[in-house]
């Protein structure tokens, strides 16, 4: 069964046995919908979510004092795929992306997808060549025209210079 990685415990928060979560999604609320989540093979029931910044702090049954938090840390929240939330047509689950092969709009390769970086102006596809030359490019329609999860292909029409040395 797929597990996907929602958020890694980055440590414990005040001596009742909250943890501070680093999310890997961009709704952290998110959070308040999930009952359950799975620390390395550790189910953990969800007792409390609140959010402070950027951070979650989550407080598990029989997780009741700083040490036992505090023993969590640098462990990776998983949830089941079947668990993730419904997506709007046009958008993509980060780890979805990642490994797809990158094409321009005549069919030539040009390389995978091997990050997304997340922008405060728009997502950036980082795409690595054959060669090891990689290239950012922007997560806007005019440049990636297609991306076809089925295939495994993003189809990409690059500005003059944009995937060039």
């Amino acid at each position: 069964m797929d597990r996907i990685k929602v958020g890694k415990i980055i440590g414990a928060f005040g001596i009742r046995g909250e943890v501070k979560v680093y999310p890997y999604t961009d709704r952290p609320e998110r959070f308040r919908e999930l009952e359950q989540v799975t620390a390395d093979n550790e189910v953990l029931t969800i007792k409390s979510v609140r959010f402070q910044k950027n951070l979650v702090l989550l407080r598990f049954e029989g997780v009741d004092d700083r040490n036992a938090a505090e023993a969590l840390r640098n462990r990776f929240l998983t949830i089941d795929r079947e668990n993730l939330r419904e997506l709007d047509e046009d958008e993509y689950f980060i780890f979805d992306l990642i490994g797809l092969e990158a094409v321009r709009e005549d069919g030539t390769h040009i390389g995978r997808v091997t990050d997304v970086i997340q922008n405060t102006a728009q997502d950036l596809y980082e795409i690595e060549t054959d060669e090891g030359r990689k290239y950012l490019v922007p997560a806007v329609y005019e440049l990636v025209t297609d991306i076809d999860l089925n295939s495994g292909i993003m189809t990409i029409n690059p500005i003059p210079g944009l995937l060039e040395d």
